[in-house]
């Protein structure tokens, strides 16, 4: 079992820079992967969304990669073609203007610099291998420790789940034991109607037949048996550990919770009623946090 939450962080020093990775899982129905890095690095993306993919199978998930590079060659050219039609244009615009809209201060040189076009920065080329090979150790390191952070939490829920299936077994031995009584039960009120409505002289065969009809209807021998079943390939989909078990194991609390809801809704006995309060209360708190497993 696997949690969908959990967080990872780390710094490496590179080779003329370093890389800071941060890693971090929330509760979602589907696969939800945001990839967050420096947009000349972009490139990348593809190959850090498809290692995640492959690890992940449901959760929302936050990559982000940020790298700084020291020393790095980094050249500004000026656009002298601009520069020069920027200033014509700031002198045709002082000639069509009244005397009094010009205040007579000039252009200063950092509204220059702010003109589009008038510096030229150009910064080294990107290949794309050489700058997944700097940012791919720290990213798989932080990735591994986000997948560990997902496996404790899981190994927790895990055995926090498990106690309460525990309860519900518990909780179901209480019915199978009560079962004998819920069926004589259901006789002698048959028994008790024929009499009283007869005066005391009770057809046996139309009571057993009435008797085998209400049981079929109220007998919750077969629930019984659905539920064991269900709770029995609970506890082997935990043991498999197939990863992302957290849908199936939804889809058999579903299964669960039908089980016992019929049983409560036919049982006549307090003894019962009791324990399938107990169950939907252990259900309960097992459906809550399945809602964080992968």
């Amino acid at each position: 079992m696997k949690s969908m939450t959990g967080f990872a962080y780390t710094e490496k020093q590179t080779d003329g820079g370093s890389v800071a990775v941060e890693i971090k899982g929330y509760n979602s129905r589907f696969l939800e992967v945001f990839v967050n890095m420096n947009t000349a690095f972009s490139p990348l993306e593809p190959r850090v969304r498809s290692i995640i993919t492959e690890r992940c199978k449901r959760g929302k998930i936050e990559v982000n990669i940020r790298e700084q590079k020291y020393d790095a060659p980094f050249s500004v050219n000026v656009n002298a073609e601009a520069v020069r039609a920027y200033s014509a244009a700031a002198f045709a615009v002082k000639s069509l203007l009244p005397p009094s809209a010009y205040d007579g201060q000039h252009i200063r040189l950092a509204e220059f610099l702010s003109f589009d076009g008038v510096l030229e920065i150009e910064k080294d080329a990107f290949y794309e291998d050489a700058e997944w090979e700097n940012i791919k150790d720290a990213f798989l390191e932080t990735l591994g420790k986000f997948e560990a952070e997902r496996e404790r939490e899981g190994r927790h829920t895990e055995k926090s789940v498990l106690s309460y299936i525990a309860i519900i077994e518990e909780r179901l031995d209480t019915v199978a034991f009560f079962l004998p009584k819920i069926e004589q039960t259901i006789k002698d009120n048959i028994k008790s109607r024929f009499a009283e409505l007869a005066a005391d002289k009770v057809d046996e065969n139309r009571v057993i037949a009435e008797t085998a009809v209400l049981l079929m209807k109220y007998t919750v021998a077969e629930e019984i048996s659905r539920l064991s079943s269900h709770l029995a390939e609970f506890r082997a989909e935990t043991a498999r550990n197939s990863g992302a078990s957290g849908k199936k194991l939804d889809f058999l609390s579903q299964e669960i919770n039908r089980e016992i809801n019929t049983i409560g809704s036919k049982t006549p006995l307090i003894e019962v009623s009791r324990a399938v309060v107990e169950m939907k209360d252990a259900l309960e708190n097992i459906r809550e946090q399945l809602r964080n497993v992968e």
